[in-house]
């Protein structure tokens, strides 16, 4: 039974080794740290993106979809926020995701970010002005 037992956690512990240094391993759906929405992790060209797919109130007061109305682009401030990349260009090195930008549209703003894996269900989003150390982590967690 010892070994059976101790066979298991190897098993696991290998798996949960390689999916640490898979490069794929942030693709899926994840809920945003309020659980107001689902964003989709896809990887497109060897960069990784994430787009909101779903929203807990899509629609305002009127029953319009909601829309990107902070954008400071006025070309797009009437696009739908279903759809919407707000994660993108994120490069895998060194277990983690950098080099990308993420897109808040509550204050239509843009910022530096990094992705990191806490483990296959919770991954760590930065966002940053210039340094790292001038930011803002938020947990997001996997839905599927």
């Amino acid at each position: 039974m010892k070994k059976i037992a101790f066979l298991f956690i190897f098993v696991f512990s290998a798996y949960q080794l390689f999916a640490a240094f898979n490069a794929d391993a942030i693709l899926g759906v994840w809920a945003n740290s309020t659980n107001k929405g689902h964003i989709q992790i896809y990887k497109n060209n060897g960069k990784y993106y994430g787009k909101i797919i779903w929203l807990k109130h899509p629609y305002d007061k009127t029953g319009s979809p909601k829309v990107d109305f902070k954008n400071p682009d006025e070309n797009v401030r009437n696009n739908k926020l279903l759809g919407l990349i707000m994660l993108r260009d994120f490069i895998f090195d060194n277990e983690e995701w950098k080099g990308g930008k993420i897109y808040n549209p509550q204050d239509g703003k843009e910022y530096k970010s990094s992705i990191k894996l806490t483990d296959q269900k919770t991954m760590s989003v930065r966002g940053y002005i210039g340094f790292s150390f001038f930011g803002k982590t938020e947990k997001f967690i996997r839905v599927r």
